[in-house]
């Protein structure tokens, strides 16, 4: 058990740092005032490999691991988590090609993904099937050389932007063998988009409905067999838990460090906040429960790397812990500014509105438990 980074992770994770304090940091407050999405900045982090960050070397990805992957995402996320986690649903999307798809359909994609020339959706939760997502109802019939793909896709960021949608259809009968798993070009007749999300967070990245009225896809963009998809999709949401519970550590972060110099900043009755023990104890919980929830995600990450059997059930809890961790860690830290927490000249109403998305997304934390007591009790 070495819980010390090596050289080569260090030298990753200052990168980062780097990059989110020039590139992100900066423009974080306008990015959400505005709702822009910085897809020109995100393809700046490509450049240093961001966008395919544990993809293979062969199709141009950075061929690193899950545990480097928290460290980077952490990283950016203090400078802007919105943002960041977009760039970790491209890398999702992109791996399930990468690790699944056949060679011709890797290299007619994933060389441009991994520069962001194209960038990538993945497409699983539908307007009936949330947390049920094996109930899906996005059909895919096959015709001759190409599939049918008729359905709706619901919250998917990047929607409407997005070249690239990783879609999960039936194929087959109901229940989650019954799915496949397909790479749909944006353009292609019959895909649309509903109408751009307004969200409580997230306004660096799209969020939109995404419709298939009767989209040919050609077989070839078919990821593995048929009613493999579902299985596919499940292992990419192990990593996308690690990944979103790390933007969690990132953004956590932030509003800890805020926090801190506020209280070393702020006076009331004559004295610095910092020497009230009320506070000092709430600020050292705050980073107790951060230290905590870094070492799980690492813990998963490295269990999720090495192929071992209780991945899942790490991941999960790594996930739920971390988000949970993450939202109440920012929520204290406005909770400590008092009236100037809840004003967007501070960064804490930011951080709590991007934070609590990810109590939801990539498997709501209630699943989370249902997963760590399904893995229990096998």
């Amino acid at each position: 058990m070495n819980f010390e980074l090596s050289e080569d992770q260090r030298v990753l994770q200052a990168a980062a740092e780097a990059f989110a304090a020039a590139e992100l940091a900066p423009n974080s407050t306008r990015w959400d005032a505005e709702r822009h999405f910085p897809i020109d900045t995100l393809k700046k982090a490509a450049e240093l490999g961001f966008a395919a960050i544990y993809l293979s070397e062969d199709v141009g990805g950075s061929g690193l691991s899950r545990l480097d992957a928290s460290l980077i995402f952490e990283a950016l996320s203090y400078g802007d988590v919105a943002s960041t986690a977009y760039l970790t649903i491209h890398n999702m999307a992109s791996w399930m090609i990468d690790r699944f798809g056949a060679p011709e359909l890797r290299q007619a994609y994933l060389p441009r993904l991994t520069r962001m020339e194209l960038i990538a959706s993945y497409c699983l939760t539908e307007p009936g099937s949330g947390s049920d997502a094996a109930a899906l109802r996005t059909t895919a019939i096959r015709d001759g050389d190409h599939y049918v793909l008729s359905g709706s896709k619901a919250f998917i960021s990047g929607g409407g932007v997005s070249d690239i949608y990783v879609v999960m259809a039936r194929t087959g009968d109901a229940g989650a063998k019954g799915v496949s798993a397909f790479v749909v070009e944006k353009g292609w007749p019959g895909l649309s988009f509903g109408a751009q999300e307004r969200k409580m967070g997230w306004n660096a990245q799209p969020t939109a409905q995404v419709n298939l009225d009767a989209v040919r896809v050609p077989a070839a963009n078919r990821i593995g067999e048929e009613g493999e998809g579902f299985r596919f999709a499940m292992m990419g949401l192990d990593g996308g838990r690690l990944n979103i519970a790390s933007c969690s550590l990132g953004g956590a972060a932030l509003a800890l460090d805020t926090a801190r110099s506020y209280l070393e900043t702020r006076q009331q009755f004559g004295r610095p906040l910092r020497d009230f023990q009320a506070l000092q104890f709430k600020l050292a919980d705050m980073a107790t429960d951060l230290e905590a929830a870094r070492l799980m995600v690492r813990r998963a990450a490295a269990a999720l790397d090495a192929g071992r059997p209780d991945a899942t059930r790490l991941c999960a809890m790594a996930k739920r812990f971390a988000t949970d961790a993450g939202f109440h860690i920012a929520n204290e830290a406005l909770q400590l500014h008092g009236g100037y927490g809840y004003l967007a000249d501070y960064p804490l109403e930011r951080i709590v509105r991007d934070l609590r998305v990810h109590q939801i997304l990539e498997g709501t934390n209630e699943i989370m438990r249902v997963i760590i007591a399904r893995e229990l009790f096998k």
